[in-house]
């Protein structure tokens, strides 16, 4: 598996709007945790792909980032559905995406043209999907929202092939967020 699509809850979607939140941490840690593993194990990880969208995307293009000076062969590209998404957002968010953009080792956009109809954004989940080795999901069945397209879409492609799909669900964070409180009682 060289190229992983991450996707996830926006972060209004998750009530989160402070890049300081303590959610924000521990699903980086949870994304981290599981990246980590996918390298150590040996699944020859290359890409990391995300469409540029706030919340979980760019939180995890952060944790590349990161994890880069340990995995200096793990790459970063982002594929917008449209070009100019982050024009209508907050200067606080574009400020954050420009970061993410800049430090990016690939950049594009799917449809070449500014936000139409929403048959970009399906075009987009294709997209992802159609030229990816597997996807990483943080998302709970429990809570629908945006990303149950994108995996609904997963699921469909690995029923006739092999094509891996990790889910983050909110069981996994709890257990990330109390290994954390664990780990911060403990550090000494």
């Amino acid at each position: 598996m060289k190229v992983l699509v991450l996707t996830g809850y926006k972060s209004h979607e998750l009530q989160v709007f402070k890049k300081n939140d303590p959610a924000v941490l521990y699903i980086k840690k949870a994304i981290q945790k599981r990246i980590v593993s996918l390298l150590e194990e040996g699944h020859e990880l290359e890409w990391i792909v995300i469409s540029g969208q706030l919340g979980v995307e760019l939180w995890g293009a952060e944790v590349v980032f990161e994890l880069q000076s340990t995995y200096p062969d793990l790459k970063l590209a982002v594929f917008t559905p449209y070009l100019s998404q982050e024009e209508k957002w907050s200067e606080s968010n574009k400020e954050f995406y420009e970061l993410i953009m800049a430090q990016a080792d690939h950049i594009d956009s799917i449809t070449k043209k500014k936000y139409e109809s929403p048959l970009q954004l399906r075009m987009k989940n294709q997209f992802l999907i159609d030229k990816s080795d597997g996807l990483l999901v943080v998302y709970d069945e429990e809570r629908p929202g945006n990303p149950q397209y994108m995996l609904e879409m997963a699921k469909r492609k690995a029923t006739g092939q092999s094509y891996p799909i990790f889910i983050i669900d909110d069981y996994e964070l709890q257990l990330v967020v109390e290994e954390e409180q664990f780990n911060g009682q403990h550090d000494w």
